[in-house]
């Protein structure tokens, strides 16, 4: 029985006095003085010993009697102690408690009141009304809400009976202060807890226990329960609430006894008399036990010596049983060496066994080694395939080579008209030679003719005609530097106009492309459908409208499909066009008819797939978080679909990359895979090794596959489109300016011609004149022949530099023509690789292919050794294994046959040993049988009995001294009780006296705690004081004469000095002043404010019909003044 020590306000002067104590509140309604059992036992000394021990089984200390001489001397001793610290006490003011007391309670359809809500005061609360007003009802109340019984309150046997007429339930909340140091757990409720009891005409009940914020911490009565014990609250102590018949009888009507069971209830002596009554009891019970168990004792020992007799006959056959020990220490050293064997041939076998393993690994390195070879040749291969390029690059490269032999011939055109003029030069200067020979044949035949004067005007005229031939020849030769300039520049714009035109061309299919895509997104917008195929919106609606015998197919899986990062939409719908407009069927006798709907709609070709509707768990396909894979780039929202997907094209474990290099890296990494790039390939790669990389071909796939929002997509289309159009007005724009440039050149060209024609004309009629004049020079002139001879050198001279100029000229056009048929060849050679690409990497491909599958054999032979290892090395362990085990077992069965017994020579086998002591034992049970047990059995029997008896002794002894212990905690307790009441007692006398004083009365409480007794006695005369004490006993009265008013006082007197006896917070009154005249009313509620002010931490909440008017109220005193009789009100109105 646990206790919590009070918090109470009647310590009393220092001299170590023992306060009172408290326990938790009782149900029961018999209130008790001192059991008198436990009288009874403390009256003398009943000892009763043991014969053995001595030990004493019921036997206590004598407790202390109650004796009226006793009594006067503890009073004599400890009133004048007490009376000071009472004095010392009214001089200080009572603090605020911090927790336990009433901070608001709010009642809904509780008896008369349809709602009431008021705050208390911290000390001191009156409320005040006239009769039938229902003050009443909120100690009702406070009773209800803090789990006291319905009966307590004197308002009704039932909380049914609390609930307002015409309501189906009630509601009582009631807000308890939870704050300073011993607040209950103020980390949930806070600094208030608010309690909440609802209760229903049907007979339901609930509490709501919240904290100050309104959050709900329990619903149980026992946290209620816990709550109120921790602050001291007993609610059904009368002592604490005293509602209005107990008020009306304990002042009016009740009998010395009454009072007494009273004051013993209020100050909780009752409860501890009542459990002290029930320990007495159990140790009574228990003595009676201890007895009996005393009793049984001889007959142990009886039974012990009777087994030990039996077994000391039995000793003969021990020499036999010796026998038996012997041959069983045989038995099992002969057990360990048979174990001994057995391991040494294990041992023999494990390491038989692991010879095998070093023969195997060598195979294994071979094999490794030519898996080794084979990946170089795979790798070599991979190289080859990689230098044979992409058909891209050879495209490239022949319009490379095309351009160049254009810009090629266009040079040796130039060259080949530059021979042709120095060809034609020659064919003069070798005119102008002959010439030059026949003018001096015929100068030497004609010497003489001469005249100098013709001679002179000749002269004159060669040397003009000259002149006029080198004008003609430089302005020729400058024309035809300009013809080729223009004809450079001509063939310039050609080759800009060829790649503008080109250009121009796939930007208007490009356009067309973004046309066609608009129109495809503009029918997605109405049609959801249109990306899948002809008429799918259709085809859905007769799959909708179909009976199928297994579920309704699924379909086309790009519905419940779309992309995450539009980056990887064109390749994704490239590469799963196909599987996106599928359609799937769960019954094989669907497929036929699916089949037809999409036929009888123009969808033939459309795939339509067989599946079980199983979710199975695809996470161990994954690679890495990290890694981008196609089903980590798709939000695919119907899981079958998805299943379908991993099934068909393995979208858990095939990587996305940007580049062909980052995925063959990802993929070396993950030791295999396959990858999709962003640059057109897919890219593979063995788990055994090598790999390859195959060019992507692009199809054309509606633009609204994987798209989640046909108007974002359309908008998409639109600006590419006007983009492209853009592009294209400016390609166009560039062909126009260089088909005008290209005009313009021509025109150039052809301006020149005729230029040149009339100079080349200008210039063989110059040089036709100067050969004319010289042949007449020649004529008139044959005596100088030296000149013409100098003539005829210096053509001969111009002739062998024009031949040089040719020899030059035609180098250049050799060397240009080499270069002209490499190119053509390399041209040649280029398209023959283009038409020949794909047979060679086909060739390649299978070179490849042929060296992966003897890689693979070598990798099987590899793994075949590996497997063969493990199984050897299985073998190895299996065996190790079975060694440790027998090696394990020998050393258990060594140790446990040194436990049995030291080690002795075991020649003989296991099966002699047995059949040894397999007959000893037969006649060892002969003999036994004829005692009519074995020597073991009796061994055990007496081994057996002594244990009985010696815990049968143990037992009884411990449980004597126990129950003498707890005896003589008993009586200590019993002692300390009376001691409690002595104190509570004495300090009731001194207080009732003083509360008397404040009237001027004179009065006495007589306690006879044998009898069980309390009566009060009061002298009303002032005057007494002077008479003589025969007298003053003869002014004496009993209560029962008292008037009403006296009465009603005196009890108050005796109420308040009651209540400085207990602990808890909470005081409630009820119409305690019913009974008095004015004058007695204003003296008790001066001295009850005056008592309620004193005392430290205590809430008062008392309850009159009377007004406050003749009644000094402090600021510690709140008055709450209930409306006149009605009942309907709502919110109370209260002053202070």
């Amino acid at each position: 029985m646990g206790k919590r020590r009070a918090d109470s306000d009647d310590e009393i002067s220092a001299n170590g006095s023992p306060a009172s104590k408290r326990a938790r509140t009782v149900d029961s309604d018999d209130e008790r003085a001192p059991p008198a059992s436990a009288r009874r036992a403390s009256k003398g000394k009943a000892r009763r010993r043991d014969d053995d021990d001595d030990d004493d089984e019921s036997g206590s200390e004598d407790a202390p009697d109650y004796d009226e001489e006793a009594e006067r001397k503890f009073e004599e001793e400890y009133e004048d102690s007490i009376r000071t610290a009472l004095e010392n006490r009214r001089k200080f003011q009572g603090g605020i408690a911090e927790h336990g007391i009433i901070e608001a309670i709010e009642m809904h359809h509780f008896m008369c009141h349809k709602y009431l809500t008021f705050s208390f005061g911290p000390q001191i609360n009156f409320i005040i009304g006239h009769n039938g007003s229902g003050k009443s009802a909120v100690l009702s109340a406070i009773t209800v809400a803090l789990g006291g019984k319905a009966n307590s309150t004197g308002r009704g046997n039932g909380l049914k009976s609390f609930i307002r007429e015409g309501q189906p339930a009630s509601e009582v909340t009631i807000s308890l202060k939870n704050q300073g140091e011993e607040a209950y757990k103020p980390k949930e409720y806070g600094k208030s807890i608010v309690i909440t009891r609802k209760f229903t005409k049907e007979g339901n009940s609930s509490w709501k226990i919240k904290s100050k914020d309104g959050r709900i911490i329990s619903t149980k009565k026992d946290e209620l329960a816990a709550i109120c014990d921790h602050m001291n609250i007993q609610v059904d102590n009368p002592m604490n609430v005293l509602t209005q018949d107990a008020a009306r009888q304990f002042l009016s009507a009740s009998a010395p006894t009454d009072k007494y069971k009273f004051f013993l209830r209020g100050t909780q002596l009752s409860q501890l008399s009542e459990e002290y009554e029930t320990c007495i009891a159990n140790i009574t019970a228990t003595a009676k036990v201890l007895t009996q168990k005393k009793e049984a004792i001889p007959d142990l020992k009886s039974a012990y010596r009777e087994a030990h007799n039996r077994y000391e006959e039995a000793s003969k056959a021990r020499e036999q049983k010796a026998k038996v020990d012997e041959l069983k220490k045989e038995l099992a050293w002969s057990h360990v060496s048979a174990k001994k064997k057995e391991m040494e041939t294990k041992v023999a076998d494990a390491a038989k066994q692991g010879r095998r393993i070093p023969k195997i690994k060598e195979n294994l390195a071979n094999a490794e080694a030519e898996l080794a070879a084979e990946d170089e040749v795979v790798m070599g291969l991979e190289r080859q395939l990689d230098t044979l390029g992409e058909p891209q690059d050879l495209q490239e490269n022949k319009n490379k080579l095309s351009t160049e032999i254009k810009a090629n011939r266009a040079e040796v055109s130039t060259l080949n008209n530059e021979l042709k003029a120095i060809g034609t030069q020659k064919k003069t200067l070798d005119n102008q030679i002959a010439e030059y020979n026949a003018a001096i044949d015929k100068e030497t035949k004609r010497l003489e003719k001469d005249t100098e004067s013709q001679r002179q005007e000749t002269q004159r005229k060669l040397a003009a005609a000259r002149a006029d031939a080198t004008t003609a020849e430089e302005a020729l030769k400058a024309i035809r530097d300009q013809k080729s300039a223009v004809e450079a520049e001509l063939q310039r714009h050609r080759n800009a106009g060829f790649t503008a035109e080109n250009r121009v061309k796939e930007l208007r299919t490009e356009v067309m492309d973004c046309e066609s895509a608009i129109q495809n997104c503009l029918k997605a917008d109405t049609d959801r459908y249109a990306a899948y195929g002809n008429n799918i919106q259709k085809v859905v609606e007769q799959i909708n409208n179909t009976h199928w015998h297994g579920e309704k197919p699924l379909g086309p899986f790009g519905i419940h499909v779309k992309v995450r990062d539009n980056r990887w939409a064109e390749l994704l719908r490239n590469q799963l066009g196909g599987l996106l407009s599928s359609f799937a069927v769960t019954d094989t006798r669907d497929l036929p008819i699916l089949k037809k709907i999409l036929a009888d709609h123009h969808n033939p070709k459309t795939s339509v797939h067989i599946f079980k509707p199983d979710l199975f768990d695809y996470s161990h396909g994954e690679p890495p978080a990290e890694v981008l894979t196609v089903l980590r780039a798709l939000d695919i929202s119907d899981p079958h679909v998805l299943r379908l997907m991993i099934n068909k094209a393995s979208i858990e474990s095939r990587i996305l990359a940007a580049k062909r290099p980052e995925a063959a890296s990802i993929l070396a990494k993950l030791r295999g895979g396959n990858s999709w790039t962003l640059d057109k390939f897919n890219v593979t790669r063995y788990p055994e090794g090598g790999g390859s990389s195959i060019p992507i071909i692009f199809r054309s796939n509606h633009p609204m596959l994987l798209v989640g929002s046909a108007t974002d997509e359309l908008q998409r289309w639109r600006h590419q489109k006007v983009a492209k159009e853009a592009e294209l007005q400016a390609a166009t724009a560039t062909l126009k300016e260089t088909q005008a440039e290209w005009n313009k050149a021509k025109k150039d060209e052809q301006a020149l011609l005729p230029k040149e024609r009339a100079a080349d004309q200008q210039y063989h009629r110059a040089k036709v004149i100067s050969r004319d004049l010289q042949n007449e020079m020649n004529d008139t002139l044959p005596a100088q022949l030296t000149g013409i001879q100098e003539a005829l050198k210096d053509t001969e001279a111009e002739k062998v530099i024009l031949l040089k100029q040719y020899d030059a000229l035609a180098t250049a056009k050799a060397e240009l023509d080499q270069v002209q048929n490499d190119l053509v060849k390399k041209k040649e050679k280029v398209q023959d690789e283009i038409n020949n690409f794909a047979n060679k990497r086909q060739a390649v491909g299978d070179k490849i292919e042929a060296a992966v599958g003897k890689r693979t054999a070598h990798q099987a032979n590899i793994n075949h050794w590996k497997k063969k290892i493990a199984e050897e090395e299985a073998k190895v362990k299996e065996a190790e294994d079975a060694v440790a085990v027998v090696e394990q077992e020998f050393k258990e069965w060594t140790e446990q046959a040194e436990q049995y017994c030291a080690q002795v020579p075991a020649e003989r086998a296991v099966e002699v040993v047995k059949r040894a002591l397999e007959s000893t034992q037969a006649a060892l049970k002969e003999r036994e049988r004829r005692h009519g047990a074995s020597v073991e059995d009796m061994a055990i029997e007496v081994n057996k009995a002594k244990e009985k008896l010696s815990k049968a002794e143990t037992d009884l002894k411990q449980m004597t001294s126990l129950n003498k212990a707890i005896k003589t905690s008993l009586i200590t307790r019993l002692s300390r009780w009376q001691e409690f009441r002595r104190h509570i007692a004495l300090r009731c006398k001194l207080v009732f006296g003083y509360h008397l004083s404040q009237r001027g009365y004179f009065g006495k409480v007589l306690f006879d705690h044998e009898k069980g007794t309390l009566q009060l006695k009061v002298v009303t005369d002032d005057q007494v004081a002077t008479q003589a004490k025969g007298d003053k006993d003869r002014r004496e009265k009993d209560p029962r004469s008292l008037s009403g008013g006296e009465k009603s006082f005196s009890t108050i007197c005796l109420l308040l000095s009651l209540w400085e006896s207990i602990g808890c917070p909470l005081r409630c009154l009820d119409e305690f002043d019913v009974f008095m005249d004015a004058v007695n009313r204003r003296i008790s509620m001066k001295m009850m404010i005056d008592t309620a002010n004193q005392s430290d931490k205590k809430q008062y909440v008392l309850i009159t019909p009377q007004d406050m008017n003749n009644v000094v109220i402090g600021p510690t005193v709140r008055v709450h003044r209930m409306t006149d009789p009605e009942r309907g009100q709502g919110v109370l109105g209260f002053g202070s």
